[in-house]
């Protein structure tokens, strides 16, 4: 071999790396789709799901911990783009003030008083959340100082054993 054929097969070896350095793809995600009353995201996923199974239906996520650590609010998927987080050591989901996807029922910036229609009365009355018994677990309702719904948390755990992250 001469060194002209080696610089021009170094050459091509080096521009191939580089090219395939930027074929990286972003993952694409479904729309996030919360139904409220049976408490399933995208008709797959609850609150009881694996770190694994969210990950795997819904692969945009911006962090997340595996089960077994030791961070303050143990394992979990979390969307903080999409500000909806998946608890999945205490088994709840969280939808914040800025969700970007579709719920069932559009609790987010309702009048506290505007829920009966949806949800009756609620098992638990406190001056900022109220709790909602279902056919799932509990459904809590949280309320900035307009009295508007601005967090959603449900869970399959009981009131009496649920632990939420503060």
């Amino acid at each position: 071999m001469n060194i002209k054929t080696i610089i021009v097969s170094l050459f091509f070896l080096l521009s191939s790396a580089v090219v395939l350095a930027q074929l990286k793809t972003t993952p694409k995600c479904p729309e996030i789709v919360i139904d409220i009353l049976d408490g399933v995201v995208n008709k797959t996923l609850l609150p009881t799901s694996t770190v694994g199974q969210i990950k795997l239906n819904l692969p945009c996520f911006t962090s997340f911990e595996e089960e077994g650590t030791s961070a303050k609010c143990g394992a979990g998927v979390f969307y903080k783009d999409k500000d909806v987080y998946f608890y999945t050591t205490s088994d709840y989901v969280e939808i914040g003030p800025a969700f970007k996807g579709t719920l069932s029922i559009p609790l987010m910036g309702v009048p506290r008083d505007g829920l009966f229609k949806w949800l009756g009365n609620p098992s638990i009355k406190e001056a900022s959340w109220d709790a909602f018994q279902t056919s799932y677990g509990i459904l809590i309702l949280y309320y900035n100082t307009a009295a508007k719904v601005n967090k959603i948390q449900y869970s399959t755990q009981p009131a009496s054993t649920i632990k939420l992250c503060e």
